[in-house]
């Protein structure tokens, strides 16, 4: 294949998490690539989390709500569409898609629900950055230091499943790695370690009708692919999941090269999910 695949997952200045996003940067990125297409599907999280104050980035600084509470703010939507329709006038020869992330979305039905009948966005992923306990929503990598790693990745994925039976807002799930990128140095996490949690998320997703995202910003898993195929599973995307420009469609040859091995193939347009 030589053309790569649609970024479908990218942030910008609009995402709260982020200093280095950069709309217009990741425009001209996309363009220098070839990409066919680019969504900013930036992130929505309605969430208050309990956090470790040592282990907060200076950058979330602004966000804290007390010494140890991260309340995320809304997402400018003015401010992010207008900067789309400047986008689209720049760069008329790729296609730009809104869309955004929606964090724990299962966890706040009303306030996704408000957000979405707000504007028709062309892409709706779903995520999960946390795990409840106690009353308490806490960073997946802040439980890291208080139970041990194999408990929180197994609770990750079974809430994961929660998530996707009791919302039905999103049309794809992000990043089923996600706390795989923060477990301890330590710690070596094997896949087949988790395969029968991890099957049981898929067979879910697949169950729905819903996409999984191949998301390249950690090393990719070639075993997800294969078990997504063998749950059913009937459609992928790609997500580099930047937060800055130079990252966007990162490792996305090495991906869609997966991606075919697992017997999935562009779809009608180049600008959509790839299909069994």
């Amino acid at each position: 294949m030589n053309e790569l695949p649609a970024d479908l997952h990218t942030h910008t200045q609009f995402s709260w998490d982020t200093q280095t996003g950069d709309m217009d940067g990741s425009c001209a990125r996309a363009v220098e690539l070839g990409l066919p297409a680019i969504a900013f599907t930036e992130h929505t999280d309605f969430v208050s989390w309990t956090v470790e104050p040592a282990s907060v980035p200076e950058r979330w600084a602004p966000h804290m709500a007390g010494p140890a509470s991260l309340a995320p703010p809304p997402l400018d939507l003015a401010g992010y569409l207008e900067a789309i329709d400047r986008c689209r006038v720049k760069y008329p020869t790729l296609k730009i898609i809104t869309g955004v992330e929606l964090g724990e979305p299962h966890w706040f039905a009303e306030q996704a629900a408000a957000l979405l009948a707000s504007h028709p966005f062309e892409r709706v992923i779903g995520s999960l950055h946390s795990l409840e306990a106690r009353g308490r929503h806490r960073l997946v990598e802040d439980e890291y230091a208080t139970r041990p790693v194999p408990d929180v990745l197994r609770d990750y994925f079974a809430e994961t499943i929660r998530m996707i039976e009791a919302c039905g807002d999103f049309s794809t799930l992000t990043h089923l790695d996600y706390p795989v990128r923060y477990v301890p140095a330590q710690f070596t996490f094997d896949i087949a370690d988790f395969e029968d949690e991890v099957r049981q998320v898929l067979r879910s997703l697949a169950g729905t009708g819903r996409a999984l995202e191949v998301n390249t910003r950690r090393t990719l898993e070639p075993l997800l692919l294969h078990w997504w195929r063998e749950a059913g599973g009937a459609a992928v995307s790609f997500g580099s999941d930047a937060h800055r420009p130079d990252a966007v469609a990162a490792n996305f040859t090495a991906a869609a090269a997966l991606a075919e091995a697992a017997g999935f193939r562009p779809g009608r347009h180049p600008y959509e999910h790839w299909i069994r």
